[in-house]
């Protein structure tokens, strides 16, 4: 409570109208204090107290799946335009969209495989 005591207060005026100093002055239980903070745990993607305790927690399961179905396109668009323009022009591989809580990191390498590592696995595939 201590770390986080502004998003607590801020939590407790917006969603109950409740102030926190009226645990102080008695208008207020610990219990019905204790049952508040619960509920504002619960409320995923809302709320200043559980983006103080979880930066991820402010994006729903919904958020991060529309996240991912972007970087898809994303990357889709990317492979197609790369794969019929001239060898003249490179694009840069599309970043994956922001998300809380996560942070980016540093792409792969890409793995390219030989002109004889290309031919000896089309020579494998013709003796299948």
């Amino acid at each position: 409570m201590r770390e986080h005591s502004d998003a607590l207060e801020a939590d407790l005026l917006e969603f109950f109208s409740v102030d926190l100093l009226d645990l102080w002055t008695g208008r207020i239980s610990l219990r019905r204090l204790h049952v508040l903070i619960s509920s504002l745990l619960t409320r995923q993607g809302t709320g200043a107290l559980v983006a103080a305790i979880d930066e991820s927690a402010i994006w729903t399961h919904e958020a991060h799946i529309l996240a991912r179905i972007s970087d898809a396109l994303e990357a889709s668009n990317w492979l197609f335009i790369s794969a019929n323009s001239t060898g003249d022009t490179t694009l840069d591989a599309p970043e994956p969209m922001w998300r809380p809580g996560i942070e980016p990191s540093e792409p792969p390498a890409p793995v390219t495989a030989s002109g004889a590592d290309v031919a000896a696995w089309f020579g494998h595939m013709n003796s299948l």
